[in-house]
């Protein structure tokens, strides 16, 4: 597969404005914490994405290709969990503390499969059962990035990805 094109730079979906994208790139949870790959489009374009580092993506961002066209991320169907229950609060904290992600609505939680949060989260009272949609888990402390453990005993300021914003634009200090 030789990419047509390559991606050195992101668009943050909040700072697109009216700037519409000409392809769309589906990409699973684990498939959006990228830095280089190869991608092929919905309409079977490949390019290459080359960013300076690893980055955290959601639905609505772009890859700005170089010659500005933008390929939009779009979140694919995956294997989850669905999580309800009297006290979802309750249930969001339990996962939270384990690190987990995790896409909170209204009147549901869902996370990844995982045999051994489902048997805890039984134990608390949760209803369980397995669905298969896109997953978009809340982001870090920041509102970006993963809810992987990260040593903030550095200097750095949150921006667009988690990070220092490099090559990222959109940048949380953008942000309306």
């Amino acid at each position: 597969m030789t990419p047509s094109a390559t991606a050195t730079t992101v668009l943050r979906a909040f700072a697109r404005s009216d700037r519409e994208a000409t392809d769309r790139v589906r990409l699973d949870y684990e498939g959006r914490f990228l830095r280089r790959k190869v991608l092929r489009t919905l309409g079977d374009r490949t390019f290459l994405v080359d960013l300076p580092e690893t980055i955290s993506l959601d639905e609505g961002d772009c890859f700005v290709l170089g010659d500005e066209t933008l390929i939009e991320v779009i979140a694919a169907e995956e294997a989850l969990q669905e999580v309800r229950g009297p006290d979802l609060i309750r249930l969001a904290w339990h996962i939270g503390n384990r690190h987990t992600p995790c896409q909170i609505e209204a009147d549901r939680l869902l996370i990844q499969r995982d045999r051994v949060m489902a048997d805890m989260l039984a134990r608390l009272g949760a209803r369980l059962s397995e669905v298969t949609e896109p997953f978009t888990p809340e982001g870090g402390a920041y509102g970006f990035g993963r809810t992987h453990g990260h040593d903030h005993g550095h200097g750095h300021v949150h921006g667009g990805n988690g990070h220092d914003g490099r090559n990222v634009a959109g940048t949380a200090d953008d942000a309306p």
